[in-house]
This record gives C-alpha cells, sequence and structure tokens, in this order.
C-alpha cells in the first residue's frame, strides 16, 4: 500500500499540470497522439541517463561529483540540461514530423508539455522511491520545483517550435527551440545544485531559485496566452 501511495504522489503533479495545459487547449488533440507524446518522454529516460553518467564520468571521475561552484554549472550545464532537452526535442519532432493534427499554434506547446512531463513524471518516481526516509519531503519539493520546472521548459520549447513552424523560419527562431530551454534549465539547476559544494551560497541561490521560477512561469504563461490568442485570430 505505502508503494502505491509513493508511486500516486510521485506522478500526481505531472498529471495535474498535464490536465492543466489540456484544458487550455481548444481543440483537443487525439488521445492517442498525446499518449504517444507521453511515452516518448518516458522512453527517452534511458537513453538520456546514460548519456549524463557518460558525461558525468569524463568531466569528474567514475562515481566523482563536483567540488566548486564551476564544476556545479558545469554538472547543471552539460550533464544535465542540454542532454534532457536536446532529447525532448527530438521525440517532439518525432511526434509532430508526420503528424496531420499539428496545426495550430497552441498544439507545439501541447505536444510539448507532453513530452516534458512524461520524461518529468518518470524522473520524480526515482527520485523519490529512492528515499525511504524523507520521500514525503522529497515529494512535496519536486511537486513545487522540479515537475513545473520541467513544465515551463517544455512550454518554452514548444513555443519556439510552433512559432518556427507557422511564422517565422529564421535560423535565430530555430535555434531559440532548444537554447531557451537549456539555458532556463542550465540556469535552474545551476542554482539548485550550488548548496552541493557550498551550503551559504546554496541558501542564498535557493531564494534566487525561487525568483528565478516566478519570474519563468511567469514568462511561460505569458507564451501560452500568446499563442492562445493567435489561434484565436485565426480562427475569428
Amino acid at each position: 500500500m505505502t508503494n502505491l501511495i509513493i508511486l500516486t504522489v510521485a506522478l500526481l503533479p505531472a498529471i495535474l499540470l498535464l490536465l492543466y495545459i489540456w484544458k487550455k487547449d481548444t481543440q483537443k488533440e487525439p488521445t492517442s497522439w498525446l499518449v504517444k507524446a507521453v511515452l516518448l518522454g518516458v522512453a527517452i529516460c534511458v537513453p538520456v541517463s546514460i548519456i549524463e553518467m557518460g558525461i558525468a564520468s569524463v568531466l569528474f571521475g567514475e562515481g566523482g561529483s563536483p567540488t566548486n561552484l564551476t564544476g556545479t554549472t558545469t554538472m547543471a550545464f552539460i550533464v544535465a540540461a542540454l542532454p534532457e532537452e536536446s532529447f525532448k526535442l527530438l521525440a517532439l519532432w518525432l511526434v509532430l514530423r508526420k503528424n496531420p493534427y499539428f496545426d495550430e499554434h497552441f498544439d507545439g506547446i501541447v505536444y510539448a508539455v507532453c513530452v516534458g512531463l512524461g520524461f518529468a513524471a518518470v524522473e520524480n518516481v526515482f527520485y523519490i522511491v529512492g528515499e525511504e526516509e524523507n520521500w514525503m519531503g522529497v515529494a512535496v519539493s519536486r511537486a513545487l520545483l522540479a515537475v513545473p520546472g520541467h513544465y515551463a521548459f517544455a512550454i518554452l520549447m514548444g513555443y519556439y517550435y510552433s512559432v518556427y513552424h507557422f511564422i517565422d523560419h529564421t535560423p535565430k527562431v530555430a535555434a531559440c527551440i532548444l537554447l531557451v530551454p537549456v539555458a532556463a534549465h542550465g540556469v535552474y539547476d545551476a542554482l539548485a545544485m550550488s548548496g552541493i559544494v557550498n551550503p551559504y551560497i546554496g541558501g542564498i541561490s535557493f531564494f534566487i531559485l525561487i525568483w528565478f521560477c516566478i519570474k519563468m512561469h511567469k514568462e511561460a504563461r505569458t507564451k501560452v496566452l500568446a499563442l492562445i490568442e493567435k489561434d484565436k485570430s485565426y480562427t475569428a
């Protein structure tokens, strides 16, 4: 029974955020395509984990970890953000490249969030299950920060994917599809990881992280509303 409770608590944040963005979509996507996007997000967890372990071992040695702020920042951007967001983009491209229902601006965000939260759900399960004694504390902190973080990164990716697909085919927008979520993810992780090597800086970074998350989610909400309005203007 306890394992079922832990699993439910681990999956619930991703499910609630997925339902939230699904309700925002006025022209609902077929369930089969949404499930495909979620499953692709789940599937990329395996190659991402292997690649992250490989990069970490090259940078910090077998079983090693960063010992200074330069190391934690490198870990945040190179080991975590870049591989994770790159594979999320690959999954998004796979689900959208021959998708006949990708016909509205907001669809890019919907499918990107499905991919991102599929990935985040599995990651959350492993983090929480790995904390036998303090699993509830980990579950609460990740429900408030980490899972919504993946949600926001996905919105940024989906926004620029749709802008490039429907509006602006410039290399700048194409680059933003990957670079903007990588930057947001990297900053998030760098702030979150700083306490590994310096608890005092980690304490300060925590408050900066909260401020950053608030700003990031405001930006994500702006982009959600922008594409919803864009679709309304086309159907009006």
